[in-house]
């Protein structure tokens, strides 16, 4: 059996949590307004006000104009995620995480030491409250899929298990855009089938689907029958350091693209330093709103950990070997490659001055990040100036 566990409200609830006096208030976590900044986290109280993540910070500060915007310290947030992550290791060691605030764990074989897999999830979920004063949600379900689903289902604090002889039971009724892979695009498709739930999706006549959708047919038949045949697959030696967000609606703004890749690009550069890693290359992952995935890449120079020039590589990315004609996107990532452990070195009398003042920029910052978030720092001008160094070439 699976458990998927997501912190709800991530980083403002640790936000909250670091400061109670912003408990009951609607909490913004995300780039700030006048920056082109985007919504990381937003609490349940800004959510009423029609706040969600991957929105531009702006058009929250017009719906929730009293809202408290902070731009976020995602160190502190990684270290809050690590002992989260402790937590589950004393149940499993096949441990999925998918960003710092959720991840798959498969505790099939921790039931002689630990109970069913409901009691493993009861106990996860009760530790990481009393312990670290979060709250998470838990689906428990016979494979990933499901399990997402099912964490998902009564946030927050949410714990739903599906039982493997009632899946379709419980897939039936649930609306068709459960189903990873149906966006905007495909959803359209499905209302102009008549089709509104997955239950709807499995009761089309055989082929159906592959007829309207291809191969992507395919994938959504096996979803709606409630089949995901893929493991949970731990961290090994990392041999890439990556972060990706899936957006609530599909983004076309440009704008708002640069802008999460950028904070994607900053959060990557802020692992490499503390794990005093350096990469080789950059590469930048996007879904668009069809399901469709690409990646593209960028060699390095030289090694490096350095911020501005992992943004300005992914944003190079962005601007210049992607089409976004007429397109929207569902997904992006950004990921650093071809690691080299060699992090802590002596300078050179030859390096550039301009990269030694950067890292030199970056161990501060980190710093000051810590205590006053990261988005106080400006690091979005990274695109900027990207642009004036083309006008100027």
């Amino acid at each position: 059996m699976i458990l998927h566990v997501d912190m709800d409200a991530f980083y403002a609830a640790v936000e909250e949590r670091e400061n109670p006096e912003l408990r009951g208030k609607p909490v913004i976590v995300g780039g700030k307004p006048e920056h082109r900044g985007v919504v990381s986290t937003a609490n349940y109280e800004a959510r009423r006000y029609g706040v969600h993540s991957a929105m531009p910070t702006a058009a929250a500060k017009r719906l929730c104009p009293h809202g408290v915007f902070l731009t976020g310290r995602i160190g502190l947030y990684a270290e809050v995620s690590e002992q989260i992550c402790e937590v589950f290791e004393r149940y499993t060691p096949l441990i999925e995480p998918l960003s710092l605030d959720e991840a798959f764990l498969d505790v099939t074989g921790s039931e002689r030491l630990f109970g069913s897999p409901v009691e493993i999830g009861r106990r996860i979920q009760a530790e990481i409250k009393e312990e670290l004063e979060l709250v998470a949600s838990v689906g428990v379900a016979p494979n990933k899929f499901l399990a997402k689903i099912a964490s998902d289902l009564e946030k927050p604090n949410g714990f739903v298990v599906v039982d493997g002889s009632a899946v379709l039971e419980f897939l039936d009724p649930l609306e068709v855009g459960r189903l990873w892979g149906v966006g905007k695009v495909t959803g359209e498709a499905f209302r102009r089938l008549g089709v509104k739930t997955i239950g709807d999706v499995r009761r089309l006549p055989d082929g159906a689907l592959q007829q309207f959708f291809g191969e992507h047919g395919e994938h959504l038949s096996r979803l709606a029958r409630g089949l995901d045949i893929r493991r949970v697959v731990p961290h090994r030696q990392a041999r890439s350091i990556s972060h990706e967000t899936t957006f609530p609606t599909d983004i076309a703004d440009v704008n708002v693209l640069r802008a999460w890749v950028i904070t994607l690009a900053e959060q990557v550069a802020w692992r490499l330093r503390r794990y005093e890693l350096r990469t080789r290359g950059v590469q930048l992952k996007l879904r668009y709103s069809n399901f469709q995935t690409i990646t593209r890449s960028l060699k390095l120079k030289k090694p490096t950990n350095v911020t501005q020039i992992l943004c300005e590589a992914a944003c190079e990315l962005l601007l210049d070997r992607v089409d976004l004609e007429g397109r929207s996107v569902r997904l992006v990532g950004v990921g650093a490659q071809q690691l080299d452990g060699r992090s802590v070195r002596q300078k050179n009398l030859f390096e550039d001055e301009e990269n030694l003042r950067l890292e030199e920029l970056d161990k501060a910052s980190d710093q000051i990040r810590q205590r006053f978030g990261s988005g106080s720092l400006g690091r979005a001008s990274a695109w900027e100036r990207k642009k004036e160094r083309k006008k100027k070439d």
